[in-house]
């Protein structure tokens, strides 16, 4: 199992009841869930990797169990990932797709163009 497909239930199961249309797709190694064509959230091995306004980046590091997406080797600023115990609960998982969700429509689509 390269990503934790329970999470990925989770995460739809809340897609689903705030009637969210999304896609979701393996890459990365793990699992990624597009909305309208831009990358919202995703999961590599057990850990949330949320698309967060840049505003609120610094902030969010300070949140329990949120660091900062290092994928690449270098950290990314707009991009975080929350390990386990940032999204034990319902709640907090919640909190995480929230953001990212709020933070989707001011994000510019890397859709490849034709």
């Amino acid at each position: 199992m390269a990503y934790d497909e329970n999470l990925g239930d989770r995460i739809r199961q809340s897609f689903d009841q705030k009637k969210i249309q999304y896609s979701d797709k393996k890459m990365m190694g793990g699992l990624c869930f597009m909305v309208d064509d831009k990358m919202c959230v995703g999961i590599i091995k057990d850990s949330l990797m949320a698309r967060i306004d840049p505003e609120i980046y610094e902030d969010a590091l300070t949140q329990k169990g949120c660091k900062e997406m290092d994928f690449t080797g270098r950290s990314m600023k707009g991009y975080v990932y929350v390990d386990p115990e940032g999204i034990d609960l319902d709640d907090d998982l919640d909190h995480w797709l929230d953001l990212a969700l709020e933070f989707n429509p001011k994000a510019k689509s890397s859709k490849k163009k034709k």
